[in-house]
């Protein structure tokens, strides 16, 4: 067991900011309307593409996106998009709501997306490139898993 001032000061203060004010960004692109003017863009700009290449799209971007924003911040902001997206298509959101938890969770190209990957970044004195060498294909693979996978759990 240890003592609260020891738990206090090993507490990433950083890291923590980095968290709180992605969250925040987010939550202020949700109330300003800016995820559902998203939604009609994205669905606008892929006119005529069926529901799941849609998907693989949203998933792709999530993932890009969770490389540089926290995987919270991102899965915060993209949920509501994707929710429009799908309703504008007519189409059940949950694969699409299910595509951005799980590409929220692929942050593996950059030390940046995930609060363990900073953690481990600085403790291991990895370079940017580490992650990026590792992280792209890993994020290849799950973006395609998901892309076929999705689908298929939920038509």
């Amino acid at each position: 067991c240890i003592r609260a001032d020891e738990a206090y000061k090993s507490i990433e203060w950083p890291i923590l900011m980095l968290i709180f004010g992605m969250l925040a960004i987010s939550i202020a692109m949700h109330n300003s309307g800016l995820d559902k003017l998203l939604a009609t863009q994205l669905v606008a700009l892929g006119g005529g593409l069926s529901p799941w290449i849609l998907l693989s799209l949203v998933i792709l971007i999530t993932s890009i996106a969770t490389e540089f924003l926290s995987n919270n911040a991102v899965a915060v902001l993209f949920t509501p998009v994707v929710i429009g997206i799908a309703q504008q298509l007519g189409v059940d959101p949950r694969p699409f709501v299910v595509g951005v938890m799980f590409a929220a969770s692929c942050s593996f190209a950059t030390p940046i997306g995930y609060q363990t990957n900073t953690l481990v970044y600085s403790a291991g004195n990895y370079r940017f490139s580490d992650f990026a060498r590792m992280g792209v294909p890993m994020n290849i693979i799950t973006w395609l898993l998901m892309s076929c996978l999705i689908p298929l759990f939920w038509p």
